[in-house]
């Protein structure tokens, strides 16, 4: 039961905050547009994927928060919504061009977008599913969409080596208008199926083969679903309309060979011991505040002890196994509040990591790997602890040693930013850099090098001390540039402006966090392979 508005939680006001943002985003290009996309007779992108996907059952949207900040609000989710959800109890990803938006135009976060769902279906196997209605590249932006490493040309290096090495099935469906330098990403599928009357597929529309050829013809005898079908041999099924469409696909892939068997030990999942309902109890209004951290993971944990390793030694971390929808976890979480340290020794601050909690988080992750246990980390981190005594006891080899533990790990990584994710502290606990499989943050989430209170310090500490021993106190001025930089930092750690960065893939409320992390090893769980980079060639 949510409390009253003037009593709410900052969990609570944070998640109605981004539940209206989501309603917002989810509309798209607006009731007008979605009324002409149905006029045209197509359905909307959502509608598509609602159809496609099965009934009833979670689906986890990534990088809905991808460009919500930018081009005056007029890109929601950079006109393309991905998801990973199950079609015929098979785990997909499923790429669709929003056409209610620059008719579905690649901005450069499209791009970004799209390269994030094929890593995601090529580090875990999973079919990928394509609905294509899009006009091409967004001219205007085409200096960001068009040339780089990581321009639209590597979505179809991603589709080529999919195809010839890593077996992933890739199913393609031209929905609405698909030129340019887009038709190959059909072309570069497994399966393409194309919709009579409002489906064209060609590397130039009727416009512009007048303008370089001088050739008049119509776009649906150019490249319609006839002519692709039935005289090119492009394409390989023709449907009478979405509907139909979406039924074929579905029935593709349940012809599929069946994913690989697991290793990893499954057994019947039992609900968590707390509500979901208490997390918003549970974080305190203050992020920097103490709070207890096995109470938070009982709220999506499996109900049961977690079997905890090295229970009594290095209580800042909490390392041990345990179950998520019946899937076994090996469970990395930062403690918060002050621990008892080494006898003779001062307590722990939670949040941080210490020589010791780092060799033990770096022994647990070589178990985990050695056994095949996917690792979970839940991350409320401030930094690795400084000054004399941790650089003496040897920090910087013992987190050498927990950076590369994490990142040689070949077993899925899945990350939940609770509140700090800062400092190398943030990296050690599988940081975007390492290519986790999944990255998820509760509204809460705070990520950047520090704190804005600390970065003021930082940049304008110097001359405070000296000032001070000249007996003066800072001008305003300088009191006003250090509001600025907390407030800048403030904006900028908020978890929606890294979801709006693709930093995370998702933000999630506490109503479907254990969902989320339930499909998330599922998907996982497609293949054996090593879950590292975007990908691993087989030997």
């Amino acid at each position: 039961m949510k409390l009253s508005s003037d009593k709410q939680s900052r969990l609570h006001r944070l998640t109605d905050e981004y539940t209206r943002l989501e309603h917002k985003l989810k509309i798209g290009g607006g009731p007008d547009k979605i009324e002409k996309i149905h006029k045209q007779g197509k359905l909307t992108a959502r509608e598509r994927i609602d159809l496609l996907l099965d009934p009833e059952t979670f689906s986890q949207e990534i990088g809905l928060l991808v460009a919500y900040d930018q081009y005056d609000g007029s890109a929601p989710a950079a006109a393309v919504v991905t998801v990973v959800g199950k079609i015929q109890g098979r785990e997909c990803v499923v790429v669709a061009n929003d056409a209610t938006i620059k008719a579905g135009a690649w901005y450069p976060e499209t791009i970004r977008k799209i390269l994030r769902a094929q890593e995601i279906a090529m580090r875990n196997r999973v079919p990928i599913i394509y609905l294509v209605d899009s006009a091409g590249v967004n001219l205007p932006y085409q200096g960001g969409v068009f040339p780089g490493q990581y321009g639209a040309a590597r979505i179809f290096f991603y589709n080529s080596i999919m195809r010839h090495y890593l077996k992933v099935p890739q199913i393609s469906a031209v929905m609405g208008m698909c030129v340019a330098g887009g038709a190959y990403l059909p072309a570069l599928s497994d399966v393409i199926l194309m919709v009579e009357g409002t489906s064209f597929m060609g590397l130039g529309g009727a416009n512009l083969v007048k303008g370089a050829t001088g050739q008049t013809i119509d776009n649906e005898t150019l490249g319609g679903a006839a002519t692709h079908n039935a005289i090119s041999g492009v394409a390989h099924y023709k449907t009478k309309d979405d509907k139909t469409c979406l039924e074929k696909i579905r029935d593709l892939v349940a012809e599929l060979p069946a994913k690989e068997l697991t290793r990893v030990s499954i057994s019947a999942h039992r609900p968590p011991t707390t509500d979901h309902s208490k997390l918003y109890e549970l974080l305190p209004e203050d992020h920097r505040a103490p709070y207890d951290m096995h109470d938070v993971l009982n709220t999506f944990l499996d109900e049961g002890e977690m079997d905890e390793f090295q229970a009594d030694f290095a209580k800042e971390m909490i390392c041990g196994t345990a179950r998520i929808g019946g899937i076994l976890v090996g469970v990395i979480a930062n403690s918060r509040g002050m621990s008892k340290g080494k006898p003779g020794t001062p307590p722990r601050f939670g949040g941080i990591v210490y020589t010791e909690s780092a060799e033990k988080t770096a022994y647990f992750i070589e178990n985990c790997n050695r056994h095949s246990t996917p690792l979970l980390f839940v991350q409320d981190v401030s930094g690795f602890m400084v000054g004399a005594e941790a650089e003496h006891s040897g920090i910087i080899r013992a987190g050498a040693r927990f950076v590369e533990a994490m990142a040689t790990a070949a077993v899925p990584k899945i990350v939940l930013t609770v509140n700090h994710a800062s400092g190398a502290g943030y990296y050690a606990m599988a940081g975007q850099g390492f290519d986790p499989d999944f990255i998820f943050s509760l509204p809460t989430g705070r990520m950047g090098v520090m704190e804005g209170d600390s970065a003021a310090v930082a940049i304008y500490g110097t001359q405070i001390e000296k000032l001070k021993k000249e007996g003066k106190e800072p001008p305003p001025e300088m009191l006003a540039e250090m509001e600025k930089v907390r407030e800048t930092y403030d904006r900028e750690l908020d978890a929606k402006h890294a979801a709006a960065r693709g930093l995370v893939d998702a933000i999630v409320t506490p109503e479907d966090l254990r969902d989320s992390l339930i499909l998330a090893l599922q998907t996982c769980l497609n293949t054996n392979q090593p879950h590292i980079g975007p990908f691993v060639l087989p030997a």
